[in-house]
């Protein structure tokens, strides 16, 4: 089974950026099977268009899992389902 990919979209100067790469750094490091991608929404005029308004926002598998603030629990549960 391929690894779970835990995507953050930020850009800098973000305070609940800073926020959700904490708590996503946190989460991931329990799960072997999970790896995290950082991008900048800032270096990607696609995920700018989209995303401008709605930093940080967690992508699970290419999936929005969460959108501003990141539930610990409700991530850690998330990639918990994946990882059986």
């Amino acid at each position: 089974m391929p690894p779970t990919t835990v995507t953050l979209l930020s850009k800098p100067g973000c305070h609940l950026c800073d926020d959700a790469r904490e708590i996503v750094h946190a989460v991931i490091a329990e799960f072997a099977d999970a790896e995290l991608v950082e991008k900048s929404i800032l270096d990607d005029p696609q995920l700018h268009a989209r995303y401008w308004d709605e930093i940080p926002v967690v992508l699970i598998d290419d999936d929005v899992h969460t959108i501003y603030r990141v539930d610990v629990d409700r991530l850690r549960a998330a990639l918990a389902e994946r990882s059986r």
